[in-house]
Parts: structure tokens; C-alpha cells; sequence
């Protein structure tokens, strides 16, 4: 331990950890600070090579020197320089790189794939089975402060892997305070290669999301990034405060089932683990600090009992289906500097005691070999290369529209109120209008039935206003012009039904029918009789059509079969009747209807004229 200290006080460490780093070589990197970490192999032990210091030799009687010879400081000078590029080269790249960018002025995400490809598609992790642990929960409640002891338990795996009292924290971006730090989705650019104890290597990948419910999301912002660390992890840590509260965990359904919605196929369980984490826990005299109380604890949060109510019941069962394995993890307050001081960097000696013995078993809890849980999606392992693919082809669903868009509580229960008095509202207006023109009623005069439309309508409308409904004046008047669209379909729907009892409209098509074999068959007569056998053929040809096309219209209406057939018969019919018979018919109407009127008053003028002339001879 001495020596780990010793090498890492001699790495330069910032006072403040949100150093800026910028690579010019890596995009979609966000301004976090270097990870700054000894020269050994993730998995290296704690015994590896190191500087020593110079001593003196044992035996002072020879003429040894205390002092290095030149060509001796000059060696130790070039081995200091190599090891400088060395950890240069590696600060450049260990670090956090945001793979899933927010765009916060649209509310959407995109992928930078360039990004992602330079972690997963690296010649020695490529092929290999992933594990990828994702933390994801509620904003500013230390995601990214957990995140980064996670690396220092990836780098010096042992017993002194948490480091050294006075060693700042460094890793993942985080810091103290009530904004919030991360955005979209960040992966460490170092991938983990380790051995599990049936020999196997696998790619270790550790996740940090953005915070949930800030003042900068939406409902969808925050259920696409949930969704999406839940459906690429095989480890999904739900950061909570202090309890599992019933809202926490119909948001974990709601996340949940925005994933589930996402996946082409669906699996009996189509996520694998994860583990509740329970930060500042209160109550270690109910269930104690760590696995075992907080497994019990869970049981008794998600056992479905009998007497609740069906709605907690579905969110309980809603969870267990979701996913392969659930845990929980009670995690003590790590004290008081840690939540006050705003100058505090991560440095071991500031930390409650409790929280760092909770540490130091949850940490190995994840990530010791033997509890590592491969990524697999539809019951095959996934690799790195896989991996991106999977990134790829989620991320293209989530920017389409084919997903419902996940809506607040608020606005979801406004929508079900207003849709259930829209409702109400065309139930009032069919059943009035059923009275009047229903399939039991007879025909009614067309303008009889547009007042009483309009009536109906009217009283429909005020009816929706007087339901009481959450939303608002102007949420509301949306659902008021969706009301009265419906409304005058509806209309149309018992106008159309309403001409059906017609007897006169019923019998439109046969009686134009009629009347064109009528027509043609007198043309054919006249044009034969003056010689004009070619548009005497013609008019046979037009009344050897319309005798066909009645008794194709006859047969239709009889059978119900071949409707397109009686359609568009009717469709000609009345396209006959409105161009041509009804305004000869109403012009001759019109004519006989003149000619009426100017024969009554030549009538009543002679007979006026008559009956003076009596007078007169009298």
C-alpha cells in the first residue's frame, strides 16, 4: 500500500477535479478531466515494476558512491522522459467519450458512431464478449462519483484498490452541486480486458448516463437515455436517494417499457440485471448496509400482495418480467464534507467510514471476474463489434416516430380526461340523432335534419365544456375542435343514411336506366326511319348497355355480390342524372311552370276584362 501511495503522489493530481482536456483526435468528447493512473495493465497486480529510490550500497568499506555517476543521471533522466510520454499517452486516452449526443434546443439524440467505433472496434477487444456496466437515475445523486472509484477498481484490482487518503478523485466528470454535469451517454474510452476464472476474456465497458428529471429534459429525454444504458447494458445500476419510493418505480416501468417497445423481438425477459442502489440509506437499524439488506428490503418493496391495489400490483409484476436478475445495494451517507464542502475533490480521508467499507464491497460486487454478467441480447452473447451494431440500429428508433412519445403524468391523465369527455360528448349526440333519423325511423326532409343537426351539435359541445377536464383552457380547446370534426362526420354518416330511405334516391339508378333506354330507343327509331342507320346502330348499341347495366345493378342488389360492379353503376347513373336528366327535367319544369303562370294570368286578366265589360252594359 505504501508503494501504491508512494507512486501515485508522485502523478500531478489537480485541486479541482472539472480540469478541461481536449483531444483534437477524439470527437464527442466533453470537457472532463484526465484519468491519471500508474503505468500497469488494468489487471496488473499491485506487485509491478516501479521506481525505487536510490540507496546506498551495503557494504560502505569498498569505494561505492552515493552520488550517481553522469552516465548514470543521464540514463535516469531518459527513462523519467519516457515514462512522462508514457503517461502522457495515456492520460490522452483514458478519459470519458460521449458516444450519445443530447441535443438539448430539439429534444433528441444522435450517435456519434465515429466515437464509439475508435472504443469498441479495437484490434484486441473487438471479437471479445462484452460486459457493459451502465449507472443510470435521477440527476446530481453521484452517478459519475461512483463511476470513478468503479476505475480505480478496474486499474488496481486488490486489496488497496480504493487508493490512497489524501488522492483526489478523478475519472468521469463530477462535481458538487444542484446542476446537472452529464450529458447524453459517456463511455470510458478504456476498454478493460479481463480474465474470468474459466480462463475466458471479456471486454469490460463502464457507462455513465445523464441524469433523469433535471430542469433541461423532457419525459421522452429522459426515458430514451434510460431506455437505451437499459437495453445495451448487462449491468444496469439504479442510482436512487435514500428509498425506493412508489414513483421510482413507475418510472422504471415506464423506462422499461419504452425499451421493450424498441426491440424487434421480445424475449420472456428481455433485459438481464439490475441492481437497485440505494444511496444515504437511514434506516441500517431496519435493514443493514449492503447486499443481504438490501435484498431483503427489495422483497419486501416488490412482493404483490392480494389486498393492493391492481395498479401497484402491475407495477410489481411489470418489473420482475422485465428483467433476469434484480438485486439491491444499501449504501450509507458518505458524510458531511462530502455533501457541504464545496472544495471537496474525492480524497479518501474526507469520507464517512461506513461508506467506504459499503464501497469497497459493492464495487467488487460488479466487477470482481467471477460476478462479471456478459452482455446478450436474445439469448447470444454480444461482442464489441456487435455492440456498435446494436448502438446503431436502437438510436436509428428512438430518432424515428414509429415509438410512442412517453408523456408526463400530468399530461397523460389530461389526455385520458379530455378524450373520455370528447367521448361522452359524441355518445350524447349519436343517440339524439338516432332518434331522429335512426335505422328504425323514416326518411326525414334533408333540411329537417341538418337543423336538428345543428341543434344536437350545439348542445354536444356545451356538454364537453361543462365536464370539469385537467390541462387547461387552451389544452383543452384542442380536443373541443377534434370534438366538432367528429361531429360533422358523424353528420355525414346519418345524411348518407337518411337519403338511403328515399325511395325516389333508391330508385335513381333504375329509373335514369330507364330513361336512357327510353331515349336511345326512340333516337334508334327516328334515325332509322330517315336513313341514318349508322346512329340508329349506335343508339341500339347505348340501350343494349343500359338494358345490360340494369340487370347487372338488378342482380347486385339482390346477391350483395360484385359491389364494386353496383357501385360504379350507381356512380354513372347518378352522374348521368346530374348532368344531363335533371337539368333538361328541371328546365322543362321550369318552361311548363312559365308557361302555367302566363296562361293563369291571361286568364284572370280576359276574365277581369269580361266582367267589366258586363258592368259597363248594364
Amino acid at each position: 500500500m505504501a508503494e501504491v501511495s508512494g507512486l501515485r503522489s508522485r502523478t500531478v493530481f489537480e485541486p479541482n477535479c472539472k480540469n478541461r482536456s481536449i483531444d483534437e483526435g477524439l470527437s464527442g468528447v466533453e470537457d472532463v478531466p484526465p484519468f491519471r493512473h500508474n503505468l500497469k495493465t488494468p489487471l496488473a497486480k499491485l506487485g509491478g515494476p516501479e521506481e525505487t529510490p536510490r540507496t546506498a550500497p551495503s557494504n560502505p568499506g569498498k569505494n561505492a558512491r552515493l552520488t550517481p555517476s553522469p552516465d548514470e543521471f543521464l540514463e535516469g533522466e531518459t527513462v523519467e522522459e519516457e515514462n512522462e510520454v508514457e503517461v502522457k499517452k495515456k492520460e490522452e486516452a483514458a478519459r470519458p467519450i460521449q458516444v450519445v449526443l443530447a441535443n438539448e434546443d430539439e429534444h433528441s439524440f444522435e450517435l456519434d458512431a465515429a466515437a464509439l467505433e475508435r472504443i469498441l472496434l479495437q484490434d484486441h477487444v473487438k471479437d471479445l464478449n462484452v460486459v457493459v456496466v451502465s449507472v443510470a437515475g435521477a440527476f446530481r445523486k453521484g452517478k459519475s462519483f461512483l463511476l470513478d472509484f468503479m476505475l480505480r477498481y478496474m486499474h488496481s484490482q486488490g486489496e488497496s484498490w480504493m487508493g490512497g487518503d489524501d488522492e483526489p478523485l478523478t475519472g468521469f466528470s463530477w462535481r458538487g452541486g444542484c446542476e446537472r454535469e452529464t450529458t447524453g451517454i459517456q463511455i470510458w474510452s478504456e476498454v478493460f480486458v479481463v480474465a474470468k476464472p474459466d480462463g475466458s476474456k471479456v471486454a469490460v465497458l463502464l457507462v455513465d448516463t445523464q441524469g433523469a428529471f433535471d430542469s433541461q429534459s423532457t419525459i421522452k429525454d429522459c426515458a430514451t437515455v434510460f431506455a437505451l444504458s437499459t437495453m445495451t447494458s448487462s449491468v444496469q445500476v439504479y442510482n436512487l436517494s435514500q428509498n425506493i419510493q412508489e414513483d421510482d418505480l413507475q418510472h422504471l416501468q415506464l423506462f422499461t417499457e419504452y425499451g421493450r417497445l424498441a426491440m424487434e423481438e421480445i424475449y420472456l425477459k428481455p433485459f438481464q440485471s439490475l441492481m437497485f442502489l440505494i444511496r444515504d440509506w437511514c434506516y441500517p437499524y431496519e435493514h443493514d448496509y449492503g447486499l443481504e439488506g438490501g435484498n431483503n428490503f427489495l422483497e419486501k418493496r416488490l412482493q404483490v400482495k392480494q389486498n393492493q391495489h391492481e395498479e401497484l400490483q402491475n407495477v410489481r409484476k411489470h418489473v420482475h418480467s422485465c428483467f433476469s436478475n434484480i438485486g439491491c445495494f444499501l449504501l450509507p451517507h458518505p458524510g458531511l464534507k462530502v455533501a457541504t464542502n464545496p472544495y471537496f475533490d474525492g480524497r479518501l480521508k474526507d469520507i464517512n467510514g461506513d461508506f467506504k467499507k459499503a464501497l469497497a464491497k459493492l464495487v467488487p460486487l460488479l466487477l470482481a471476474p467471477d460476478r462479471l454478467v456478459v452482455k446478450e441480447i436474445g439469448g447470444n452473447k454480444v461482442t464489441c463489434r456487435d455492440l456498435l451494431e446494436y448502438f446503431k440500429s436502437y438510436i436509428k428508433i428512438y430518432q424515428g416516430e414509429e415509438l410512442p412519445h412517453p408523456k408526463s403524468m400530468l399530461q397523460a391523465t389530461a389526455e385520458a380526461n379530455n378524450l373520455t369527455a370528447v367521448a361522452g360528448a359524441k355518445d350524447l349526440y349519436g343517440k339524439s340523432m338516432e332518434l331522429v333519423c335512426g335505422g328504425d325511423q323514416p326518411y326525414i326532409a334533408p333540411a329537417d335534419l341538418e337543423r336538428c343537426h345543428e341543434e344536437f351539435r350545439e348542445h354536444s359541445v356545451g356538454h364537453f365544456r361543462s365536464v370539469k377536464k385537467m390541462g387547461g383552457e387552451e389544452f383543452c380547446q384542442r380536443y373541443q375542435s377534434q370534438l366538432e370534426a367528429e361531429l360533422d362526420e358523424a353528420y355525414g354518416n346519418f345524411s348518407r343514411h337518411n337519403d338511403g330511405k328515399n325511395i325516389f334516391h333508391t330508385a335513381r339508378t333504375p329509373a335514369t336506366l330507364f330513361a336512357v333506354m327510353f331515349v336511345t330507343y326512340v333516337a334508334s327509331g327516328v334515325t332509322g326511319f330517315v336513313g341514318l342507320s349508322a346512329l340508329a346502330s349506335l343508339a341500339n348499341l347505348a340501350m343494349g348497355v343500359a338494358l345490360l347495366s340494369l340487370c347487372a345493378w338488378a342482380y347486385v342488389k339482390f346477391s350483395g355480390e360484385f359491389r364494386e360492379v353496383g357501385t360504379m353503376i350507381d356512380l354513372v347513373a347518378e352522374t348521368l342524372w346530374e348532368q344531363i336528366l335533371k337539368p333538361l327535367s328541371e328546365h322543362y319544369m321550369e318552361d311548363k311552370v312559365r308557361q302555367t303562370v302566363v296562361n293563369s294570368i291571361k286568364a284572370s286578366l280576359t276574365e277581369q276584362g269580361s266582367h267589366q265589360t258586363k258592368l259597363k252594359t248594364r
